[in-house]
């Protein structure tokens, strides 16, 4: 047992369990908790009930008791454009406070954490990670893909409609079945977007079962990958095999290779940085832009690709294909292990890539990783673009600005065709602290990408982006302007120049002008409250994962 228990205090609770119809002869089995985020507001975690009896039935098989224990899940996608946007990556952190509760609180023997989307999934492995009990992780598998007059779609694809409805391009019909369309079943949006990047992060650091990360929600596949998570939860509660026995500085970095190959989302900047602190590694920009010149892009689902989806990824060997593909070719750390066995052992057991949905590294489609960490002196500090997604002839690109202190203002300023092709727009005071929460800004650029303008504006902002974020945007400017960095100071008409292969972000504004301008500044202050006032408080920058908890 890893837990130690007094007489007295043990019986206490049980004569609670006892309240709720737990038998006395169950009481005396270690208590393994299914911390679930299942709930009826988020189509990722919605399938997640379904296998709940079986992992039960696997874990008392193994001698063990498992009790549900439900924490926060939610959906960045309901929330989009509104002002519970600002929530969204703050919940991160209160899901790790809340998985770091419920273990230690419950004293659990063991954990299988559930969850599927962007935020939870590194929420529920930060607070894993604090309280170092035996632990799997659960992912819900992909949804389907809408399809419309034979077309590919998705929910990103609903904001671009909008922008092509409100610009008279698309009828108001055809508008609203797309909305009607883009999302046919439960599961992941199947784009490699943040939720498919951070559940292939839990597959890569051992804590899910071979296959979880590229599967089929609600398949008999994905049940039976249920039932092996708690058949190895049980196994590792009887070893005491903790994450923290495991893991190391190889496995963090081996997340970001694989990331690198499959152009996954720049929120892996914000996650992945704060999920190795609590393990005591060290992940930074730095790290990311270092292997991003050393990992081809061998794999490109939209919005990497036009038209294929997690489905078709899966259908050519999903995760365990890449992996194979890049063990074969040195570019991952293959001893590494995990709860499932090590990288090594995921490859050998994966199929060869079918060399188009998924690339040999011979005949890769980009020779760099799909993320590039920018310097210059609008960041300072770093900022990130996802060039995978962005189309090689906007790589360089040069223009003047046009300044918006929140996302809505730049938004209803594209619709209203008050920015043109040529125009870099600044969406500032959307940062950690600035906002606060730091926002998604996949509206704007779903705008500019539905009126087609993708290669023709840029957008440089201190917010960050849906993984699903297509065109030339730059994001996680650090400093933020709340801190007064150089990106408050900019002013409509500056020149700013962005080169991806360079790796540069740059006005065309002087140390002595912006010393002038600083001067000047008057920080914007936008309202907060509650958990964002704490958040706001205390979250360190973009760079440093944009977390409370970084010691």
């Amino acid at each position: 047992m890893i837990r130690q228990w007094q007489e007295e205090s043990l019986d206490h609770r049980n004569a609670l369990l006892f309240a709720m119809g737990v038998s006395e002869e169950d009481v005396s089995r270690p208590v393994i908790g299914l911390v679930n985020s299942w709930n009826e507001m988020n189509p990722g975690h919605f399938p997640l009930k379904e296998v709940i009896a079986e992992m039960k039935q696997e874990i008392y098989d193994a001698g063990m008791l498992a009790l549900e224990l439900p924490v926060t899940g939610i959906c960045d996608g309901i929330c989009s454009n509104t002002q519970g946007d600002r929530y969204t990556l703050p919940s991160r952190d209160l899901v790790s406070s809340e998985v770091e509760t419920v273990a230690e609180l419950n004293m659990l023997e063991g954990m299988i954490i559930m969850a599927t989307c962007d935020k939870v999934v590194p929420g529920m492995l930060m607070g894993a990670l604090r309280v170092n009990i035996p632990t799997v992780m659960f992912t819900g598998g992909f949804m389907a893909p809408g399809e419309l007059d034979g077309e590919m779609l998705t929910l990103t694809h609903t904001k671009q409609a909008y922008a092509a409805f409100v610009a008279g391009d698309v009828t108001r019909e055809h508008y609203k079945a797309v909305v009607r369309n883009a999302c046919p079943t439960p599961g992941a949006c199947p784009f490699m977007g943040t939720a498919n990047t951070m559940c292939a992060m839990a597959e890569v650091l051992g804590f899910s079962p071979f296959g979880n990360a590229s599967v089929r929600s609600q398949t008999p596949a994905w049940h039976a990958q249920a039932r092996e998570a708690a058949r190895t939860l049980a196994k590792a509660v009887r070893e005491q095999k903790r994450p923290l026995d495991y893991l190391t500085q190889e496995s963090f970095e081996n997340v970001v290779r694989y990331m690198m190959a499959t152009g996954g989302s720049t929120n892996s900047l914000l996650h992945i940085p704060a999920l190795a602190r609590q393990g005591g590694f060290e992940i930074t920009p730095e790290t990311f832009d270092r292997i991003s010149r050393e990992i081809p892009v061998i794999s490109a689902i939209y919005p990497n690709h036009p038209k294929y989806t997690m489905q078709d990824f899966a259908l050519c060997g999903g995760l365990g294909a890449v992996v194979r593909e890049m063990v074969k070719n040195g570019l991952m750390h293959a001893d590494a292990g995990g709860m499932f066995g090590s990288i090594k052992e995921m490859a050998a057991g994966s199929p060869d890539p079918d060399g188009e949905v998924i690339r040999h590294v011979s005949a890769p489609i980009s020779a760099q990783g799909g993320l590039a960490v920018l310097h210059g002196n609008i960041a300072p500090d770093s900022a990130i673009v996802k060039f995978s997604a962005v189309e090689k002839e906007a790589w360089v690109f040069e223009g003047s600005a046009k300044v918006y202190d929140s996302q809505d203002d730049a938004w209803h300023a594209i619709l209203e065709d008050k920015i043109v092709a040529g125009d870099v727009v600044i969406i500032r005071y959307e940062g950690p602290k600035g906002s606060p929460g730091m926002p998604h800004m996949e509206t704007f650029m779903a705008a500019v990408l539905g009126k087609g303008l993708g290669t023709k504006i840029a957008l440089v902002s201190d917010g960050r982006f849906s993984g699903a974020t297509g065109g030339l945007a730059i994001g996680h400017v650090c400093p933020e302007a709340y801190e007064g960095g150089n990106i408050a100071l900019i002013r409509d008409g500056d020149r700013i120049r962005i080169d991806i292969v360079a790796r540069s972000l740059t006005v065309d504004v002087s140390e002595e002008e912006f010393s002038r301008r600083k001067k000047g500044w008057q920080r914007l202050e936008k309202p907060s409250s509650g958990w964002l006032k704490l958040y706001k408080k205390n979250t360190t920058g973009a760079n440093r994962g944009a977390t409370v908890y970084w010691d």
